[in-house]
């Protein structure tokens, strides 16, 4: 197994773990269904302290996700 693999396998995991500590925004799926108001992809969020840390590393470990990924295919056989 290569460094890149391994690399990329911690960085999956901790996205999920991140995605798995980060608060729901919305209703549900019970929303979603019956039209709730609280479900707008695009509206804006009031993240504060910990919840702003916690949105931010996880998008800084998709990017680098992303790009592990792209190195993994160019550079791995």
């Amino acid at each position: 197994m290569h460094w890149l693999d391994v690399l990329l396998l911690i960085v999956a995991a901790w996205i999920v773990i991140l995605t798995l500590l980060q608060g729901g925004k919305s209703e549900g799926a019970s929303g979603a269904f019956t039209g709730g108001s609280g479900l707008n992809v695009f509206s804006n969020s009031k993240e504060r302290g910990p919840e702003l840390f916690f949105s931010r590393l996880t998008l800084t470990l998709g990017i680098v996700f992303f790009v592990l990924v792209l190195l993994v295919r160019l550079y791995v056989k």
